[in-house]
């Protein structure tokens, strides 16, 4: 073989092995480049899947909780599951509405057992509870806002025939909830009581060092929880079930959360959530997760511009609060009631946030909403 031929042999040889060896690291390239595609993809397909909440548990559904409690059918197609206590609804002089708190349901309203029997008789008082959508057995409402749950009431009025107009009572995050019906519901309202309301500090018209001081007290844990319920609504879900960092105390119950004097309410009461299986049964994000989205979102309105709803004073609206609540600071309410000279605010000395289930407090509540009506 010549020498020409040998040389072409063995270039091609040597073009041969390049081609293979360069295909092959084509190959190892795209085979890593399409495992790490996939391991990416399936890590957005778990990240995605953890922060999704699952489908709530619907009353009267397959797989959710039976009905027992009387309900009433909304315009929207949503039932409201509501309890009646006291002088009976046809008789009554007085017709309050009582709003739950956070992680609580119409069955832990104070009237059945804080509320007392002489003053219910002298007065003819009757009282309706109700469980908030998502809550108990009233079906969850995926639009709630303050808006709709304010609207919510109204039906519910008007669907017991509690008449022209009714008072609200309203405690903690119920509390915050009767800001939205002084809003748009005022001319339904011959009372309101806001018992220890809770605060978003999101209001624009709360002046930043107050919200900056009294929100840097606040338990680090239950500081991200409305961090991430304001910012991040959509990690709620995840935010309040993950294991890697402490969640908000007062969905682990803990009971740090609590003033002294609460300490020793609960103390007395034997208990600190009784009703804690039936308020979550249709899912904790219907019922927890999106209440603190929505009470910590960016409201529509700022309660601070509210005007007197009952000028020609033919009603009253009050505000209590202990001075030792660790939920609701007191300094915070005592700078809404300045802006808000129409408001008569009552601060409890030595109280924390269960002021209603200190003895004889509900009675001194109620009183202050409807004596005056009685005169």
């Amino acid at each position: 073989m010549s020498g020409e031929g040998t040389e072409r042999k063995n270039k091609s040889a040597v073009s041969a092995r390049s081609h293979t060896g360069n295909t092959q690291e084509r190959s190892s390239s795209g085979f890593v480049k399409t495992i790490l595609l996939v391991s990416f993809v399936g890590a957005l397909a778990w990240v995605y899947q953890s922060i999704q909440p699952p489908p709530p548990k619907i009353v009267g559904s397959p797989g959710g909780a039976a009905v027992t409690a009387p309900r009433i059918k909304l315009r929207d197609g949503r039932h409201l599951a509501y309890k009646e206590v006291g002088f009976p609804r046809d008789e009554a002089k007085f017709k309050i509405i009582y709003i739950h708190g956070f992680d609580s349901c119409m069955h832990d309203s104070p009237f059945p057992h804080f509320l007392s029997p002489a003053l219910v008789e002298e007065l003819r008082i009757y009282t309706v509870s109700f469980d908030r959508p998502g809550y108990g057995e009233s079906d969850p409402d995926p639009n709630r806002s303050p808006r709709s749950i304010a609207l919510d009431i109204e039906e519910l009025a008007d669907g017991l025939g509690l008449g022209p107009n009714f008072y609200v009572f309203g405690l903690s995050m119920g509390g915050e909830i009767t800001w939205a019906c002084l809003k748009y519901i005022p001319h339904r309202l011959a009372g309101v009581a806001l018992v220890a309301p809770a605060i978003n500090y999101w209001w624009r018209n709360l002046p930043e060092d107050i919200t900056r001081e009294v929100f840097s007290v606040m338990l680090p844990a239950d500081q991200w929880a409305l961090r991430v319920a304001h910012y991040a609504p959509w990690l709620t879900y995840w935010w309040n079930t993950q294991k890697w960092f402490p969640i908000s105390n007062v969905i682990a119950g803990n009971l740090v959360i609590f003033s002294r004097q609460d300490m020793e309410v609960l103390s007395k009461l034997g208990f600190v959530n009784p009703n804690r299986a039936y308020t979550r049964q249709q899912g904790e994000f219907e019922s927890l997760h999106r209440d603190l989205n929505v009470g910590f979102s960016s409201w529509e309105f700022d309660p601070l511009e509210l005007q007197d709803p009952f000028p020609n004073n033919n009603g009253s609206v009050h505000l209590w609060n202990g001075d030792e609540d660790k939920l609701v600071p007191v300094k915070i309410q005592r700078y809404i009631a300045s802006k808000l000279p129409w408001i008569r605010y009552h601060e409890v000395s030595g109280s924390g946030h269960l002021l209603p289930f200190v003895e004889g407090m509900t009675d001194k509540i109620i009183k202050s909403i409807l004596v005056g009506k009685k005169k």
